[in-house]
């Protein structure tokens, strides 16, 4: 008895590369409209698992914040530069000096929650992680790069991406001890 799932010899994408014999009527058609199933280092068994998804979660959130920081950054740097160039035209107009005042004082507070909340640097570094995680997710794909030469591509991508969290994670961490020690002073 033969089993139809089981094939002896070269695989069914093999024989579809190999030209037909005169006369016969081609390869057969796989078993069943899905086809065979994913091969192992194959692209849909690259995106599951817990090393890729954890790329995608950590690639979504760097993503996401690299963004809501640049918005605060731009809309806080927009702020004070309309509110620096509006100082001079209403001295010069006669406005009352408390609200020349009060703008000078907008100022300065929106650069103090500039420098509270990093909103630059933050953007920067994100977008450098979310970045690299892309970089990686590329080559982990096309099997490229590092992930060439390994058995167990998934592994590598874990620590790889692991590290590429903690290096950011420490950069914060010291820059945040950074601002805390300059604002103790």
């Amino acid at each position: 008895m033969t089993d139809v799932g089981i094939q002896a010899g070269p695989s069914a994408t093999d024989r579809r590369l190999e030209p037909a014999a005169p006369g016969s009527p081609g390869p057969p058609e796989p078993p069943d409209a899905l086809g065979p199933p994913a091969a192992p280092g194959s692209l849909e068994e690259r995106q599951s698992g817990p090393a890729w998804t954890r790329l995608l979660g950590q690639l979504h959130w760097y993503d996401t914040k690299s963004a809501h920081h640049k918005n605060w950054f731009q809309r806080l740097k927009v702020i004070q530069i309309v509110t620096a160039a509006v100082i001079p035209v209403g001295a010069g107009a006669g406005a009352p000096a408390w609200g020349i005042g009060a703008l000078g004082a907008l100022i300065v507070v929106l650069e103090g929650l500039q420098q509270l909340f990093q909103f630059q640097q933050n953007w920067v570094s994100y977008r450098a992680t979310a970045e690299a995680l892309k970089h990686e997710q590329l080559l982990y794909l096309m099997g490229a790069g590092p992930y060439g030469g390994t058995s167990r591509p998934d592994i590598l991508l874990a620590e790889r991406v692991e590290g590429l969290v903690s290096q950011e994670h420490s950069a914060w961490s010291s820059m945040q001890r950074d601002i805390g020690q300059r604002g103790s002073e």
